[in-house]
């Protein structure tokens, strides 16, 4: 098996996906302004062939802009050596997140980043969606890597400010995060291994997403 290489500021290589960046606002947008005090989120419910107990961890960043998922054993691959259900593999987090009293959030964007090793005529698919508790879930994304192609990947999904989904006000619900891993052989050798991954050996690699604020309307 080729070796995986996972490194923060390597080159990243995306195919058909292009990695979407981070959204200025204009002068109509509300003022980007985090809370003040510390979010913390919570892990309450955690499912999924690509996430199996203890290989996922969630982090908030100090400056509340963001939280991080950090995977340590999510691997989906075809071809040789590989079993029947190894060419998909998921995780399913339901989160809990604190934040300050008179606040509520949205996922503006989120930033997917992992390796793969694609033979010629192979591809691999990165799917993921969020939703609120209660709420129906959004439509999924896929960006397609198509091989050959043995580098990190990088792929992005951002919200318009207008589209944001905002959790309800006064409310605790978790946010469901759905993501998936797909490697498909195509036209490439029946023995001929591929794999994509959305993991990190060293904590160095991890799946970001990120809030957008504002504050609940008094009374």
């Amino acid at each position: 098996m080729p070796i995986r290489r996972m490194a923060v500021g390597a080159a990243v290589a995306v195919l058909s996906a292009v990695a979407v960046p981070a959204q200025a606002h204009t002068p109509a947008d509300p003022p980007y302004i985090p809370p003040p005090g510390r979010i913390t989120v919570d892990v309450v419910g955690v499912n999924g062939s690509g996430c199996p107990q203890g290989t996922a961890t969630v982090a908030a960043a100090s400056d509340n802009t963001a939280f991080t998922v950090t995977y340590s054993n999510y691997l989906a691959q075809t071809g040789a050596g590989s079993g029947g259900t190894d060419f998909r593999k998921n995780c399913q987090l339901a989160l809990r997140i604190h934040v300050p009293q008179g606040f509520t959030y949205a996922i503006a964007r989120a930033d997917y980043r992992g390796f793969a090793h694609l033979q010629r005529g192979a591809y691999g698919q990165e799917r993921a969606n969020y939703y609120f508790q209660g709420n129906a879930q959004t439509a999924r994304t896929t960006h397609q890597f198509n091989g050959p192609f043995t580098d990190n990947w990088q792929a992005s999904d951002q919200t318009e400010y207008a589209d944001l989904v905002w959790a309800p006000c006064g409310e605790e619900r978790n946010l469901n995060v759905n993501t998936e891993l797909r490697v498909y052989g195509g036209t490439s050798s029946p023995q001929a291994l591929s794999f994509m991954s959305m993991d990190s050996t060293d904590g160095s690699v991890s799946t970001v997403y990120h809030f957008e604020w504002k504050e609940c309307p008094v009374g």
